[in-house]
């Protein structure tokens, strides 16, 4: 690294200052100037853009890597700890930095067209700088407090997009149950991090990962790792905190794009990859993980199958995929999670742009009120369909490379069952693609809808993304030799797990396609014939019920026998003994009226009985 200059790294602390004074000058100078107030959002994500990718080149050019990277830091506090506010970059910094500058930047673009006539416009745009400003700065944390600290400012800015259309109910509840059931996986992990200084000394990412692998008591590293991991759970929707994700689609589809697709959900993902060293030493942690991802995987899988709304199918889509990047962090699979990361980043962004296309067009989210709109909407139909095919995982788009990878990994390092359950999520997932595709773009008009014409800012981002979606699984062998971690690099190609990958995929289509595109099987047939499975599918496998019973029968009653015990012990003590002290001091007022003669007569009576005492003795033996 001699020799080569690294200005850009040295300003990499700008990257999240732009977007943030774009959001202060929106919020505070230009909210009433929709115009100035895009431009100012566009700008400052421009900027950033252009600083991550000398950011990229530099970390190329000078080679610097995960075991060697680049950190600078000054003081933040010092009382009664010292704790610092510093940049970590290494190539896992450079490449996050660009796909969130990236598709931040085509978002807001795409949202120039998307959110016009909206009263609440420059609104948008200043949240979702904040947004950028915060997720920003979480990549580029170089200890633990710090990404905390920005990871909980991430949190609210998804509880203000959720929430953008804050006249609807559903809206509300949607974006409390987010910020509810982020918390819970939140706390968990702050009490982890604190725990992780109390044992070390330090939040520090490089402190940590020298020491961690000498620390000799390992119940308590576990219990610290599994914790930590606890916000993963929640921030990247994973079971049994995955809950809140499909109610978040009641914000802007702009918003689903780049928060609940493409950065904030993978934030979970990237805290695994930053403490790798903490979850790989520790094999049960581990193993935790890896089938957390799995179930999720799978779960959320077979719930697509039977949804209608075309955000939600998506949704649960995204948190089939995030189980995916989970598994691979738990079996090993650190360059291949990270990978199907950057990969999905691309299609499921252009997916739910694409759906915002046609939500926009015809203004109707049911699938099944959809149809034949491969005549009418020829870009955003292709665009689609090719992110519907990397998603599906079809040879050569990139959502074949990313996941084939994380399936080969599995296979590979022994953990069959995970493999298999893999495999079957692959098929679900071409299924229920198909299954969109057929009946959205193929399919029959099932109602007459006037189709608006889509403006070229929301059509350029689908194309761009569509060519990444394509292309983007080509650098494989390029992106491993660039992150490459230890032993963890992208296996080579297995042609068994290859193969069967591929069948299920086409498998899952040609499933599809024989259901909802020739209809030779009826789907209403279906339904009916395995009416309680598709109930038990559709309601989400009756989760939120369940936790609905949990804190109606759990929560509020706990809440209500300490409103009792607040009420009447700890309120009655303190009320009580005023009281007593009231009537005692009533009582003894009397004795103090003022007047002479009573004290006199008080005085002379006081004299009588001592006399009567004091006599008593001799009078008993008259």
């Amino acid at each position: 690294m001699v020799g080569v200059k690294m200005e850009f790294i040295r300003l990499a602390w700008l990257i999240p200052i732009f977007p943030a004074i774009a959001f202060f000058i929106i919020g505070f100078i230009t909210k009433k100037f929709k115009g100035t107030s895009s431009a100012i959002a566009i700008s400052g994500m421009a900027l950033s853009l252009i600083f991550s990718l000398g950011v990229f080149y530099e970390v190329i050019t000078s080679k610097v890597s995960i075991n060697e990277p680049i950190e600078y830091a000054v003081s933040w506090l010092s009382v009664p700890v010292k704790i610092e506010a510093g940049v970590l970059i290494d190539p896992l910094t450079a490449i996050m930095l660009l796909i969130v500058t990236f598709i931040g930047l085509l978002v807001e673009i795409y949202s120039l067209g998307y959110m016009k006539g909206e009263s609440g416009f420059s609104r948008f745009f200043a949240n979702l700088s904040l947004f950028s400003s915060s997720m920003l700065g979480l990549v580029i944390s170089n200890n633990y407090f710090q990404m905390f600290f920005f990871w909980e400012l991430v949190g609210l800015c998804s509880y203000l997009l959720i929430g953008f259309y804050y006249e609807r109910p559903s809206a509300v509840n949607a974006n409390k149950k987010a910020f509810v059931a982020n918390r819970v996986g939140d706390f968990g992990f702050l009490i982890g991090m604190l725990c992780l200084f109390m044992a070390f000394g330090t939040f520090n990412f490089r402190e940590l990962a020298v020491n961690i692998p000498a620390y000799e008591d390992v119940a308590y590293l576990t219990i610290i790792a599994l914790l930590i991991f606890a916000g993963p759970v929640a921030k990247s929707a994973q079971f049994p905190l995955h809950v809140w994700l499909p109610d978040a689609m009641e914000g802007p589809t702009p918003v689903s794009a780049l928060i609940h697709a493409a950065t904030m959900v993978a934030a979970g993902v990237y805290l695994l990859a930053r403490g790798y060293i903490l979850f790989s030493s520790l094999s049960e942690v581990s193993l935790v993980i890896a089938y957390i991802g799995g179930i999720t995987a799978f779960m959320a899988g077979t719930i697509a199958l039977v949804q209608r709304d075309l955000k939600r199918i998506l949704a649960f889509s995204t948190m089939s995929q995030l189980g995916y990047m989970v598994m691979a962090m738990g079996v090993g699979g650190f360059t291949s999670g990270v990978f199907h990361l950057t990969s999905h980043a691309f299609f499921k962004a252009l997916l739910f742009l694409g759906a915002g296309s046609i939500i926009h067009a015809i203004g109707v989210q049911d699938i099944f009120k959809m149809g034949g709109l491969i005549k009418k909407m020829k870009i955003t139909s292709i665009t689609f369909i090719i992110a519907s095919l990397s998603l599906s995982g079809i040879p050569p788009l990139a959502g074949f490379f990313s996941k084939d990878e994380i399936l080969t990994v599995t296979y590979e390092h022994g953990y069959i069952f995970l493999y298999y359950l893999g495999l079957a999520t692959a098929f679900l997932t071409a299924f229920y693609m198909s299954r969109l595709v057929f009946v959205v773009f193929f399919g029959e008009e099932r109602e007459k809808h006037s189709v608006h014409k889509i403006p070229w800012c929301m059509t350029m981002p689908l194309i761009i993304l569509s060519f990444f979606s394509v292309l983007y699984g080509f650098v494989s062998e390029t992106f491993a030799s660039y992150i490459y971690f230890q032993t963890s690099e992208i296996p080579e190609a297995n042609l068994m797990v290859m193969g069967e990958s591929v069948a299920a995929a086409f498998g899952g289509i040609l499933l599809g396609w024989i259901i909802y595109g020739k209809k030779v099987i009826s789907s209403e047939a279906l339904r009916v014939r395995f009416k309680p499975i598709h109930e038990f599918l559709y309601n989400q496998y009756y989760l939120n019920e369940f936790y609905n019973f949990l804190y109606e029968k759990g929560v509020l009653n706990i809440s209500r026998l300490f409103q009792w015990c607040d009420r009447t012990i700890v309120d009655g003590i303190f009320d009580n003994t005023t009281s007593l002290i009231s009537r005692t001091g009533a009582k003894l007022r009397l004795i103090h009226s003022g007047r002479v003669q009573t004290y006199a007569l008080i005085f002379f009576i006081a004299i009588a009985l001592i006399i009567l005492w004091l006599a008593a003795p001799s009078l008993g033996g008259i």
